[in-house]
């Protein structure tokens, strides 16, 4: 029996960080694998060369869009796993008539950026930026303005999460140890299922007032650009922190710049809008925001999704379920 041809798209300068040794061993287990030879990930007329002949592609970053031409230059293309984020910027209208059957190992990189927002909210409830800067200037806990600071805990504090996403529901999982009160905000979710999550299912009003620490978990599109502004923001606690790892267009930063500047909150944000923010942004400037540039998935080591991806082929080759498989009714929901 003919093995399947799986086409590595992403360019062998990034083997490394994606593929771990398990992995390339894993994928020659059960496909003939074939290779864009190129240092980078494949470009249209590359990616038309490289899917000539396989039966399923592993793409990434940067790869060029499965679009019209491509697809006709791939009659044989059945399976895509990608690894990243989105994937709708690889794929095109002409994809789903096609029957071709898309996995995504975001779900691993998810888990990285879970990991990171939990690491931001446990130093933004110990307001360890603000209070290093205070020690070296001088200070110490038996300073007069020391009940300022309000340095608290995890334990006992109340979460908000906009958005049930694969991230937030990790954060979830990561927070359990740690007794806290969660809401979360996303009109995908229903009662049921924020039951079975362990969590309280809120309107984004209710959960931006009440949160100690208010973290983004969704999509940017048009129903959720800026649907953290001026009309919210005022409402949350004195001494709550928000943190963005998800998209920067979900902030109207301005309003938020207009909001820091009283020193009631902290902000964490690793992505902005534009990314990187404009050289003049108050956001550069002010001392309770810590900008970060895009980092909280994975940087130097992403073979998680790598092993993920060739899973996820090989379950689909041997008929079995995905891990994650992304189908067409999802796009709107998903980043």
């Amino acid at each position: 029996m003919n093995r399947p041809v799986v086409a590595v798209t992403i360019g062998r300068s990034h083997y490394e960080r994606m593929f771990s040794e398990g992995a390339w061993s894993a994928l020659d287990g059960f496909a003939e694998v074939v290779h864009h030879d190129g240092p980078e990930p494949a470009e249209r007329g590359e990616l038309m060369d490289v899917l000539a002949g396989a039966d399923a592609c592993i793409t990434s970053w940067g790869v060029a869009q499965l679009d019209a031409d491509v697809l006709e230059a791939a009659p044989g293309l059945r399976a895509m796993a990608h690894m990243g984020s989105s994937v709708k910027r690889f794929i095109s209208d002409g994809f789903w008539p096609r029957g071709i059957r898309l996995t995504s190992a975001g779900v691993m990189l998810a888990r990285d950026v879970a990991e990171t927002t939990l690491g931001l909210m446990i130093v933004g409830r110990k307001r360890i930026w603000p209070l290093a800067r205070h020690v070296s200037e001088g200070g110490w806990r038996d300073s007069p303005d020391w009940d300022n600071w309000k340095a608290g805990e995890m334990t006992g504090a109340t979460i908000g999460l906009v958005g049930a996403s694969n991230v937030g529901r990790h954060v979830i999982e990561l927070l359990v140890p740690f007794s806290c009160e969660i809401l979360v905000s996303d009109p995908f979710l229903d009662a049921g299922e924020a039951d079975t999550l362990g969590v309280t299912l809120v309107d984004i009003d209710e959960l931006m007032q009440r949160s100690d620490v208010v973290s983004l978990h969704c999509p940017e599109n048009e129903h959720t650009r800026h649907m953290i502004g001026a009309h919210n923001l005022p409402s949350m606690r004195d001494g709550a922190v928000l943190i963005n790892t998800a998209r920067g267009g979900l902030i109207d930063e301005d309003a938020l710049a207009t909001e820091l500047e009283t020193g009631r909150l902290f902000a964490f944000l690793d992505v902005t809008d534009p990314e990187p923010p404009v050289p003049d942004s108050p956001l550069r400037s002010l001392d309770n925001v810590a900008l970060t540039p895009h980092i909280a998935g994975c940087i130097h080591n992403c073979t998680r999704m790598g092993e993920t991806a060739v899973e996820d082929l090989r379950r689909f080759f041997a008929g079995e379920s995905a891990i994650y498989e992304i189908t067409e009714d999802m796009l709107d929901r998903i980043a």
